[in-house]
């Protein structure tokens, strides 16, 4: 087997001789042939692993030392980049492949994920949400409740079909980083018009509560990222109360509960993140703050981020 040295190189002679070259002690530039003592990771001479160009016992991947290839960890004679090749099957394949060689393909090893930790006791209820890919996260059509009844003083059930497919559309806002598609899961217009006694119910819940989530969802979006999966939603019932009418600038009554979690499962780890505020609309649970009730400025918060499926609560609030 021969190899063809570019123009202006030099070429190795044998141990410690070299023949004329545009510069001396700079290494030949070899793509796709080797010689008899190959070993091929593109081209390979006997004491030498080339990826580009190299010296005559130095190998360039990433670091090198005389005799020693770093792209794992590499010996003399030895390549191991995922796979252990042997010098003469090498050779075989350099002699009779194309100009270009043949290139190793290095295995990538499994990576080792954690034990999920242990759960804990359900406190209250806890409602089980419809899997969907992360890819393609599942979002679920969840009527509107009509915009022209008035409230009343059901109680909102967690287990309900209705809340399971909210608290689907959520997470899919989470991990997408897409609010929008929890729209239905937010408190409706329609009803923050008939609850605020304040002036302007409708620019309230634009500028202030829908931003709000907007901004929460994206704070939760980088910090769960993709990948994760939600596994259930807990919600404290016990500690819900009735919020009376008069009560934090509201004209009607609603059923509040704060600390609600979502549990989620990433890397085989289980994990969860708040939901500030739940409050009621006809015998339906919606989120009014996700991140938190109150903030100092127009930014992101992620409720009570923690390892396990943490502490629901605590109760209070409005």
């Amino acid at each position: 087997m021969r190899f063809r040295v570019p123009a202006g190189h030099e070429r190795l002679a044998g141990r410690g001789r070299r023949t004329a070259g545009r510069a001396a002690g700079r290494a030949p530039t070899l793509v796709g042939n080797a010689t008899a003592r190959t070993v091929l990771t593109r081209t390979v001479t006997a004491r030498t692993v080339l990826t580009g160009s190299v010296t005559a016992r130095t190998v360039l991947t990433r670091i090198v030392t005389g005799r020693t290839v770093l792209t794992r960890t590499v010996t003399a004679r030895t390549v191991l980049t995922g796979t252990v090749m042997a010098a003469v099957s090498v050779l075989a394949a350099g002699c009779s492949g194309p100009a270009g060689g043949h290139a190793a393909a290095a295995a990538r090893p499994a990576s080792a994920s954690a034990p999920a930790a242990p759960g804990s006791s359900r406190p209250s209820a806890s409602a089980t949400p419809t899997p969907g890919s992360d890819s393609s996260p599942r979002v679920i059509a969840v009527p509107p409740p009509p915009a022209r009844l008035h409230q009343t003083r059901a109680f909102p059930s967690a287990h309900a079909r209705v809340f399971r497919s909210e608290m689907t559309d959520l997470w899919a806002a989470v991990v997408t980083g897409r609010a929008r598609l929890a729209l239905q899961a937010f408190f409706p217009l329609s009803a923050y018009q008939q609850v605020k006694a304040i002036a302007d119910p409708a620019a309230d819940w634009h500028t202030r509560l829908w931003t709000d989530f907007r901004l929460d969802v994206g704070a939760a979006h980088r910090l769960v990222g993709r990948g994760a999966t939600l596994v259930r939603v807990i919600v404290p019932s016990t500690q819900a109360a009735w919020i009376d009418p008069g009560v934090c600038f509201n004209s009607a009554g609603y059923w509040h509960v704060g600390g609600s979690r979502l549990v989620y499962r990433k890397q085989g780890r289980l994990r969860s993140i708040g939901i500030a505020s739940l409050i009621s609309w006809r015998g339906r649970w919606y989120v009014v703050h996700f991140g938190a009730v109150l903030r100092a400025g127009g930014y992101g918060i992620v409720d009570q981020p923690a390892a396990g499926p943490g502490v629901p609560g605590p109760a209070g609030g409005c």
